[in-house]
């Protein structure tokens, strides 16, 4: 039998980091994020990356594991928190896999293997992009792969370079990678809970007053620092709600007032894209907040559920 980790995923701002502490003092676990932007050195605030008082002593994993400088991949976090979840339970302790990242989540448990050769199609690819424009690259991959093709916007460059770059380096059309890695066997069980509030304007109220935190914490100083070190604003990292429209702001002498509402829409966006993505699981038992979080109320509901699958 594969080893089993609790889930607890969310959107953004819907308080899995306390509710997974909790837990974890209850059941002698330790928390592996499933977040891709805190992974990066140097992007605190930004992320809500628990800090050391706020973990109370619980071993966090998959946190502080890459420069901002770097391109972390999915790949490389199934490869380094996979090696995490396995150390944890052969410690005999209980793995909570705590995040928002639904791609990384899925990805972990599903075991998916996702390396392919690199002999530089994918730097030739990019650079025919750069040449030849999204149309005329989605007409190519549609030659070879018309079921991925069909998926894509012209615009959605990122996807379809990956999926050109592993046909050229495998033969395998990426459509056929997925539906071979999607029937093996998943690589943990797990007991899914997630958390989210009855009104979605309770939820939009919590975002807007999170990033108004952030910005009393000194988000724009720590977006300042990324960039005087000299990380480049086009880098992965930099893409990350609040470091792209701050970056932006400091970068053109902008209002950061501005900046900082327009963190809230793009936190409230993703919310929603977070939340079309969980809903899509139906393993996941849901615990709704009222107005505010109740987390002994969370608790018990969690501990019950966790119970029932057999997990401490």
């Amino acid at each position: 039998m594969p080893g089993t980790v609790i889930v607890i995923a969310g959107p953004t701002a819907s308080g899995k980091t306390a509710l997974s502490i909790a837990l974890a003092h209850r059941l002698n676990g330790e928390v592996v994020s499933a977040d891709s932007m805190q992974v990066y050195r140097g992007m605190d605030i930004g992320t809500a990356k628990p800090t050391e008082a706020e973990r109370e002593g619980i071993p966090h994993h998959m946190l502080d594991v890459a420069d901002p400088e770097e391109n972390f991949s999915v790949a490389r976090y199934v490869d380094m928190a996979s090696a995490c979840v396995d150390g944890i339970l052969a410690r005999g302790r209980v793995p909570l896999v705590v995040g928002g990242t639904g791609l990384y989540i899925d990805s972990l448990l599903d075991g998916r293997t996702f390396a392919v050769p690199s002999t530089g199609w994918r730097e030739r690819l990019q650079a025919e992009l750069a040449a030849e424009g999204g149309e005329e690259m989605l007409a190519r991959l549609r030659a070879v792969d018309p079921e991925t093709a069909a998926r894509l916007h012209p615009n959605d460059h990122k996807r379809i370079v990956r999926a050109l770059e592993v046909w050229h380096e495998t033969g395998e059309t990426i459509s056929a990678h997925n539906r071979r890695t999607r029937a093996l066997p998943p690589r943990y069980r797990a007991c899914y809970l997630g958390l989210g509030f009855h009104s979605r304007a309770d939820l939009w109220a919590r975002i807007n007053r999170r990033v108004d935190e952030m910005m009393a914490a000194g988000l724009a100083g720590e977006v300042r620092a990324l960039l005087a070190r000299g990380v480049d604003p086009g880098a992965t990292a930099m893409q990350a709600i609040g470091y792209k429209e701050l970056a932006g702001a400091l970068r053109a002498g902008g209002d950061l007032a501005a900046a900082a509402e327009e963190v809230k829409l793009r936190t409230r966006q993703y919310a929603k894209r977070q939340l079309t993505w969980f809903r899509r699981n139906g393993e996941m038992q849901w615990y709704l907040w009222g107005s505010e979080p109740d987390f002994a109320a969370a608790c018990q509901f969690a501990t019950e559920k966790i119970a029932a699958a057999g997990i401490g």
